[in-house]
């Protein structure tokens, strides 16, 4: 919101805010002249798509950190156009599959940014086990000791009877007793606004370790973190773990982040495969691929972003099978720009509309 205040109001265009934590009296003034068009740029959270909210004109709709955000809110969000169909960029370090299905279909123009900001080293990534914690405490007194900060990741906020994993309230004692003399810091999802706020202020001005749950895994740019550790990693997501990562590296300072695992994970070779893809690779798409071939590409006329359906044979994971994908909606463009209404081709059109016609329109939810 600051950034795109401090470049688009100097040329006249008025920029508002609208979240959650926005008091009632400032909310109802923001929504008054966003719905007539005083307000040309409204940036917000998931407070964007609830009731009330209208828009004077919607044009443009961008959805950042996508994956956040579920099929029928994103629909929400293009609904506000009241007639208008907006245009829709989303953008995302780790597509869902749902998404990098939509893009093999075609629907979905995609530019890729491939290039890291000017001075910034890829993050080295390591995978060790718990047997191995002396080597992980040792990296994070050598970060600390070149005045570098460190995050410390948690599934969990406290312990679970059901599950053994770490907490971060739990090892946030344990850190402190580790580390004698440095400012170790809580993070969790039950801290109020306020709390979380001045947490992440005490961390970029004086902190040195942040312990903290996945609620650090977006919009937060501390440049003197260089390394993260990330507590029972298979616990997380492919594409949360690429954005975990993302919260290090952020400056010209080599970062590291270290995925420490149970040491009885070493018989698992499926899930030892899955975290060797970040180990190998800081490429969102790749990620995102893998992503794909584990959790299959979810619902094109439907809600679910994951997991597969439709198909009995075909696997878009396979390339012989995105190879036939390409061949067939080249074949369907040439069908389209030729009988755009398929009055031509009644008997497909009426299996169209047969199988599909109440979810067609899901299929431009990006």
């Amino acid at each position: 919101y600051e950034n795109f205040k401090r470049f688009l109001e100097p040329l006249g265009v008025q920029v508002g805010l609208l979240t959650g934590s926005v008091r009632a009296s400032v909310r109802r003034s923001l929504l008054h002249h966003v719905s007539r068009g005083n307000i040309s740029v409204l940036i917000g959270t998931h407070a964007l798509i609830q009731e009330g909210v209208e828009f004077h004109r919607l044009a443009l709709v961008v959805v950042d950190e996508q994956h956040r955000f579920g099929v029928m809110q994103r629909r929400l969000l293009l609904e506000k156009g009241k007639g208008f169909y907006p245009h829709c960029l989303v953008m995302s370090a780790t597509p869902i599959p749902r998404t990098l299905a939509l893009s093999l279909y075609g629907d979905l123009d995609l530019s890729v940014i491939d290039q890291m900001p000017s001075g910034r080293r890829p993050v080295i990534t390591k995978l060790l086990f718990d047997s191995e914690f002396n080597k992980v405490l040792q990296a994070v007194r050598d970060e600390l000791s070149k005045g570098n900060k460190v995050y410390v990741i948690y599934p969990l906020i406290e312990e679970s009877e059901s599950l053994e994993l770490k907490s971060a309230v739990k090892e946030y004692e344990r850190w402190k007793e580790l580390l004698p003399g440095r400012e170790v810091l809580l993070l969790h999802g039950r801290l109020r606004d306020e709390e979380k706020k001045e947490v992440m202020e005490r961390f970029r001005s004086g902190g040195d370790v942040l312990v903290s749950t996945t609620v650090v895994e977006v919009g937060v740019d501390v440049p003197e973190a260089t390394l993260m550790v990330v507590e029972s990693a298979q616990r997380f997501g492919l594409s949360q773990l690429h954005q975990l990562r993302g919260r290090v590296g952020r400056s010209d300072r080599q970062a590291f982040c270290y995925l420490l695992v149970p040491d009885e994970l070493k018989a698992d070779r499926e899930a030892m495969r899955r975290l060797r893809v970040l180990v190998r690779s800081n490429d969102g798409f790749e990620i995102a691929e893998e992503d794909l071939r584990l959790r299959g590409p979810g619902e094109l006329l439907g809600v679910s972003q994951s997991g597969y359906f439709g198909f009995m044979v075909a696997n878009l994971a396979r390339a012989q099978d995105r190879a036939i994908l390409e061949l067939a909606r080249e074949d369907a463009r040439r069908l389209l720009e030729g009988d755009p209404r398929l009055e031509r081709h009644t008997d497909l059109k009426r299996v169209l509309l047969h199988r599909y016609g109440d979810r067609m329109d899901l299929s431009y939810v990006a």
